[in-house]
């Protein structure tokens, strides 16, 4: 039976579909330092601390037409403080990409959408740049199998005993285990407000419960994206003032109505984002592409105070502990990731 992967955003090594163990040496130091500009992706402190080489040469599937790379290097590091975590995250990307469902007018002067999507209903070609992190709260044999514990294969059409058109999804095996989801999206986050989209992997695996499944945002208390212009319509409802394209994003704080000034093979951006607040929010992250290379350094308070933060957040709370995580990275795509086998121990030094 020929199986495509559709539907689910799988992340983080979500489509490891053989088992793999966490291997020996897979080992992150984080020390603790004077981090005053530690949030820099230039500061000198991140030239004094261990790297962590990681090779990402693992990918769910082999999307019709894809361009992008299927194998890249990621360098980590680590340091922290009395209040906050910090990961540095530096890989190759030969192409900065930020074009994600642009809007570009066309020869005859109507307006269109750019979208061509691949075998599996995901998009390929007019997406982000996107990484992701995905830490073990308390999921039973993340330690050895990383994020392939959490991803479910549809079979025969089924999954859970419900009817799926999805290749699989994500949620964990038993009710009060979770892991937490650190999803830089380059476009609706990471490049307007320096935030990665803190998220997390539940148990519910009934579609009826929840669309996405386990995969769920934390608490939102203001902000988001939305696309630019509602279903069916056929130009941009908003652009930047001047028609600047902005990296791919129009600010709500700062959008103005779509006037049609542009000419053939001009580009609006296809979503509108303004700053989140609240659990989602928990996770700053720097950035800077240069040379071929994303660099990213997320801040993380090593324990929240939200709520919902013993759901939803990971906490690093016992420094005298091991804490495993997975990373993978998308080159201009939807889902189709790059990743690696097993988990990551990260060590307080």
């Amino acid at each position: 039976m020929k199986v495509l992967v559709k539907g689910a955003l799988l992340l983080a090594a979500s489509a490891m579909m053989v088992s793999s163990v966490y291997a020996k040496g897979m080992e992150l130091e984080s020390m603790k330092a004077n981090t005053v500009n530690a949030f820099d992706v230039n500061d000198a402190v991140w030239a004094k601390v261990k790297s962590l080489v990681v090779v990402l040469d693992q990918t769910p599937y082999k999307p019709d037409g894809f361009k992008g790379i299927t194998k890249t290097t990621a360098t980590l590091k680590s340091v922290y403080d009395d209040k906050n975590m910090y990961l540095y995250m530096q890989y190759d990307d030969p192409t900065m990409s930020d074009a994600r469902f642009p809007w570009e007018k066309q020869a005859d002067g109507s307006w269109k959408k750019l979208v061509n999507k691949d075998q599996t209903g995901h998009e390929n070609n007019f997406y982000e740049d996107k990484a992701a992190v995905y830490f073990d709260i308390n999921a039973k044999g993340f330690a050895k199998k990383g994020c392939a514990i959490a991803c479910h294969i549809t079979k025969d059409g089924m999954n859970n005993g419900f009817a799926d058109t999805s290749a699989g999804r994500k949620y964990t095996r038993k009710a009060g285990e979770t892991i937490d989801m650190w999803h830089w999206k380059g476009v609706r986050t990471g490049m307007p407000f320096k935030l990665t989209h803190d998220q997390y992997v539940d148990d519910i695996a009934d579609p009826a419960k929840d669309k996405n499944w386990g995969r769920h945002g934390d608490e939102k208390l203001g902000g988001g994206y939305k696309d630019n212009g509602a279903k069916g319509a056929t130009a941009p409802e908003f652009m930047n003032p001047n028609g600047e394209f902005m990296n791919g994003f129009v600010l709500d704080a700062t959008k103005v109505p779509f006037v049609d000034t542009f000419k053939a093979g001009d580009r609006v951006p296809g979503i509108v984002v303004s700053k989140m607040s609240g659990s989602a929010a928990d996770i700053e992250t720097n950035h800077e592409y240069k040379d071929g290379k994303w660099t990213l350094v997320f801040k993380r308070a090593l324990v929240t105070e939200h709520p919902k933060s013993k759901v939803q957040d990971v906490q690093f709370s016992d420094l005298k502990k091991p804490y495993y995580f997975g990373v993978s990275v998308f080159d201009n795509t939807q889902i189709n990731h790059m990743y690696h086998d097993g988990s990551i121990k990260l060590l307080f030094k």
